[in-house]
């Protein structure tokens, strides 16, 4: 099947000189699209099929906490001493960040000496910037000693360009909410399809708490590829104590688990997912293992930033950044904002374009003091602030930008929360200073 290919532009979010290499690949980008992994398993082939040549695979797909629970999976494998290469997506500020080769987020010479090979192998056939970036990180994980590797999915799943991994040690998926729709499906029974197109026949999947309708399609994908099927909920469940520990149980047994290093009421159920992935998949870890889960770190996940950003609000106020954008997302951060209550919260909400802006803002602004709209320069398709505050019913008051908004607050001690878009989370570090690492 194939369908005609919107055009596409190199988006800013690429720069320097791995930017001037994906700007010529983008000239390749196909006048067609067939609707299936074709193109990239024949480059692929080029390359001497490097994703045949990792070390164990989890694939992690979903709509929310994908990132969430690859930064987990990845801390609690190396606070058992491994080895691990992780691929995410989106960057935030550069696209060295997507790749972490055994540990290491890779250098700009690395990757851009991998991106020039493949153009030159794959030679002017159609191809898209993440087809050569996902070959990118496949040659790079395969030439790398590692112990396990981490693969989040970047849209979708089913046709995700990860998917060509055939193989993985288990399957993971994370929430599953209408995003995306324009290329996924209008319904969640949709969408889960898309996501669930990572299930592969014998392997473990390990899926987060559901809406009934996704649910009920992951759970008829994985009985039809006869793949064991561990759901949080039904047979993995996981108790904050009152001290902030986890009492967690799988059908393998009970777990006394730390507090979550990663800020938020919703990383338990990413900290719980990280778990049971790896508990299902079999993979060897020593309990000393489990310790990593205080020691994950995300940016742009409900992240404290103390650079310059927050040195322009008065003293003793609080800074925060949240990359969520969809109404998912914005419930998720709603049940953190509710034990915030002992100081004035104010919001600062940019948007992407095409997202569900007051599906996003509805629970989150019940808990703001003010609420505030920008659009920033660089911020990749920003949706204006005027339609910030159309959706917010009128109780956005424009910005226009962060740092206009900031020297503005005075008072007691109060947060101050940023959100609405990983774009727009790439922009606030950048002018904060507080870079991913």
């Amino acid at each position: 099947m194939t369908t005609q290919a919107a055009p596409a532009r190199l988006s800013d979010e690429y720069e320097g000189r791995t930017g001037v290499v994906l700007a010529r690949v983008q000239a390749l980008y196909p006048k067609l699209i067939d609707l299936s992994l074709t193109r990239l398993h024949a480059l692929l082939d080029k390359l001497g099929n490097p994703e045949r040549a990792l070390p164990p695979v989890i694939h992690v797909a979903g709509t929310n906490g994908k990132g969430s629970t690859c930064a987990t999976l990845r801390a609690i494998a190396e606070e058992a001493g491994l080895r691990v290469h992780v691929m995410t997506s989106p960057h935030l500020v550069d696209v060295t960040e997507r790749f972490r080769v055994a540990g290491t987020l890779v250098t700009e010479e690395a990757l851009v000496a991998t991106l020039e090979e493949i153009e030159r192998i794959n030679n002017g056939a159609p191809i898209t910037v993440f087809e050569v970036l996902t070959a990118a990180g496949l040659l790079l994980f395969a030439r790398t000693p590692a112990d396990l590797t981490i693969l989040e999915v970047g849209l979708g799943g089913r046709l995700d360009a990860t998917n060509v991994v055939a193989r993985p040690i288990v399957c993971v998926i994370t929430p599953v909410d209408l995003d995306h729709q324009a290329f996924l499906g209008e319904t969640l029974g949709l969408i889960a399809a898309e996501k669930a197109g990572i299930i592969k026949p014998g392997v473990p999947v390990v899926c987060a708490l559901q809406h009934d309708e996704a649910r009920q399609v992951i759970e008829a994908q994985a009985a039809s590829c006869k793949a064991p099927l561990w759901e949080v909920g039904r047979d993995v469940t996981c108790d904050r104590n009152p001290d902030g520990t986890l009492t967690y149980q799988d059908p393998l047994g009970v777990l006394s688990l730390p507090t979550p290093g990663l800020k938020g009421v919703h990383q338990v159920a990413n900290a719980t997912l990280a778990v049971a992935a790896l508990r299902a998949s079999g993979f060897p870890l020593p309990d000393r293992a489990w310790a990593g889960i205080a020691h994950t770190q995300w940016p742009a996940r409900l992240q404290r930033l103390e650079g310059r950003l927050a040195a322009l609000l008065p003293a003793g106020w609080e800074l925060w950044l949240d990359g969520g954008h969809n109404p998912n997302a914005g419930e998720a951060l709603s049940a953190t904002l509710a034990d915030w209550s002992d100081r004035p919260l104010h919001v600062i909400v940019g948007m992407k374009q095409s997202k569900d802006t007051a599906g996003f803002l509805r629970p989150v602004q019940r808990h703001a003091t003010t609420l505030h709209a920008v659009a920033e320069e660089g911020q990749h398709l920003a949706l204006p602030v005027e339609a910030i505050i159309e959706a917010s019913d009128g109780h956005a008051v424009a910005g226009p930008t962060i740092a206009a908004v900031l020297p503005r607050f005075e008072g007691p001690p109060s947060r101050v929360l940023i959100c609405g878009s990983l774009y727009l989370a790439g922009v606030v570090l950048r002018q904060d200073g507080t870079l991913p690492r």
